[in-house]
């Protein structure tokens, strides 16, 4: 007969991989929808026969998802920077295309403001890469893999 802390160590081992299978199953979903995405858009731009700067702009975005799945599936960390390049890249296109379609009615605080945006998102790049450069990263060890 197993003992009590037999049988909770069963449960918590079962549990463990449970998580770990949900966890690489979403995450091949997740890099599937991106590519699957990346090459409707991809093909849409062959089509038309021209890309512009709103359809490079979001294969960036395409291609930043895509790397942060990938770090995400091989360390179970995921970093805030490509979060952050995702955000900067989102924003440039949203600029673009606003200034583009409303040339007119286009506000000067809109374009300050996701400027100021652009400009703090990119210090705070700069200041993470600052910190992990002189004071090093969280430790892995703890970590359950």
């Amino acid at each position: 007969m197993m003992s009590n802390d037999d049988t909770m160590a069963l449960i918590q081992k079962l549990g463990n991989r449970l998580v770990d299978t949900f966890h690489y199953i979403a995450l091949f979903v997740i890099g599937a929808t991106i590519v699957w995405s990346a090459a409707h858009d991809y093909i849409d731009m062959i089509r038309t026969g021209h890309a512009n700067l709103e359809d490079i702009l979001l294969l960036f975005i395409y291609l930043e998802l895509g790397a942060m799945v990938g770090i995400y599936f091989k360390t179970h960390r995921l970093p805030v920077q490509f979060l952050i390049y995702i955000a900067i890249t989102a924003l440039s296109r949203h600029l673009v295309i606003d200034v583009q379609k409303v040339a007119d009615n286009f506000h000067l605080y809109l374009l300050m403001g996701i400027t100021a945006c652009i400009a703090i998102l990119s210090f705070s790049i700069g200041l993470l890469s600052y910190t992990a450069k002189n004071y090093g990263c969280p430790d892995d060890s703890d970590v359950k893999k």
